[in-house]
């Protein structure tokens, strides 16, 4: 297991790392309109993955096992790769699904791990139940039975910052759009 200062220092530059990579993916990015078309609608699944998670979780205050969270215990983590597949399609670069392959295998195992590890400690006894019943990343193909009654609710999306996903979405799309049309 990678001790704490590794594993916060590779939570910390997740986010640097995806900034620097999306510079690099708009360098590679050999686009076409019907690539973009295809991408954008890839990443509005991955959008609608991380809005109907975001709509549900309580950060640290409560383990969330309903909506999204029945079939996996990581579905924004899930949702980043959907998106992170719609960059490279509309990228129309194997160089840019190469370099996010290499990205998500670096940095979301351990970002999992820690994630684990802090609900553990959190929600001892609810969290080995629920581990038990939902896997790590992978979706279940049916829900998992939870007693968690929470439903989805727009302030949370709002209070999670959810929006700025789809801000930054847009803003790629944007400019590989410009990009085609050069």
């Amino acid at each position: 297991m990678p001790d704490q200062s590794f594993t916060e220092k590779i939570t910390r530059w997740r986010v640097r790392a995806a900034l620097l990579g999306i510079a690099l993916v708009i360098i590679l990015a050999r686009p076409s309109w019907l690539f973009i078309l295809i991408g954008e609608g890839v990443c509005a699944v991955g959008l609608l993955i991380r809005a109907w998670a975001c709509g549900y979780i309580q950060k640290e205050k409560k383990l969330t096992t309903s909506g999204p969270y029945r079939y996996s215990r990581n579905p924004l983590y899930v949702g980043n790769l959907v998106l992170g597949i719609s960059i490279a399609v509309g990228a129309r670069s194997w160089w840019v699904l190469a370099l996010f392959g290499i990205y998500f295998l670096a940095f979301y195992p351990v970002v999992i791990a820690r994630e684990r590890r802090k609900m553990e400690s959190l929600f001892p006894e609810e969290y080995k139940d629920y581990a038990r019943k939902v896997p790590a990343f992978f979706p279940r193909l049916t829900p998992a039975a939870s007693v968690d009654e929470t439903r989805f609710s727009w302030e949370r999306y709002r209070k999670n910052r959810e929006y700025r996903a789809l801000i930054g979405c847009i803003s790629f799309w944007l400019i590989l759009a410009a990009k085609v049309s050069l």
